[in-house]
């Protein structure tokens, strides 16, 4: 299965892909799945998952107070800005998986910063189309989920439709959300990607400042 395990729509404040765009680009691009991972909100994933174009992953990137995670596979809002424990022990008990999310990308908030081997996170985000610098990220990454001894993933961040499957996991499943996660859990995956381009990057940087002006 290739799966773009790490994606945003419009119920992100910082993303404009429509929830068509999302399944159109994702077939577009050879994809056999998304996980729907808007910031701190299930919303868009949960009505994507009642549509049979595409198999979706429901889940969320939780801004928590040590960095984001992705959980997926999970139905239910996960309280943001708990610490990194309460948020995995939550993401568990919804039946989730915890995925530490672009862990070693520069100059970006929401890196985790602290965690060990034995810790009771399930994966690591590798392989981030968004990260920069691209290249050194993704082995700063790489180096990270040996040291913790954790599955490889990758996904594109995609905020924008035709950054979609810029990123990708091979996961070594069936087409059963349930196997695929218990698959990514096992570390039946292969990540593969490449950066988004400089016009999506500054495209973002656009976005961003409209976002924090509005909110002003």
């Amino acid at each position: 299965m290739k799966i773009d395990l790490h994606t945003h729509t419009c119920y992100s404040e910082d993303a404009k892909t429509t929830l068509e765009e999302l399944v159109h680009y994702a077939k577009k691009q050879g994809l056999d799945g998304v996980a729907v991972t808007d910031h701190d909100t299930i919303l868009g994933a949960l009505k994507l998952a009642k549509q049979e174009e595409l198999m979706v992953i429901p889940g969320i990137e939780i801004s928590t107070l040590n960095g984001h995670i992705l959980a997926l596979n999970v139905t239910q809002p996960i309280k943001p800005k708990l610490n990194l424990t309460e948020t995995v022990e939550k993401i568990h008990q919804s039946g989730g998986i915890a995925i530490i999310a672009h862990p070693r990308m520069a100059l970006r908030t929401g890196k985790v910063q602290k965690t060990s081997p034995g810790s009771s996170i399930d994966a690591v985000e590798v392989i981030n189309a968004a990260a920069f610098p691209f290249s050194f990220s993704t082995y700063l990454s790489r180096r990270l989920a040996r040291r913790l001894e954790l599955p490889q993933t990758a996904g594109s961040d995609a905020h924008h439709p035709k950054e979609i499957g810029s990123a990708y996991t091979i996961v070594n499943a069936s087409s059963s959300c349930d196997d695929i996660i218990e698959a990514i859990k096992r570390g039946k995956t292969v990540p593969y990607g490449k950066p988004i381009s400089w016009v999506r990057r500054l495209e973002r940087g656009a976005n961003k400042v409209q976002t924090m002006l509005r909110g002003h």
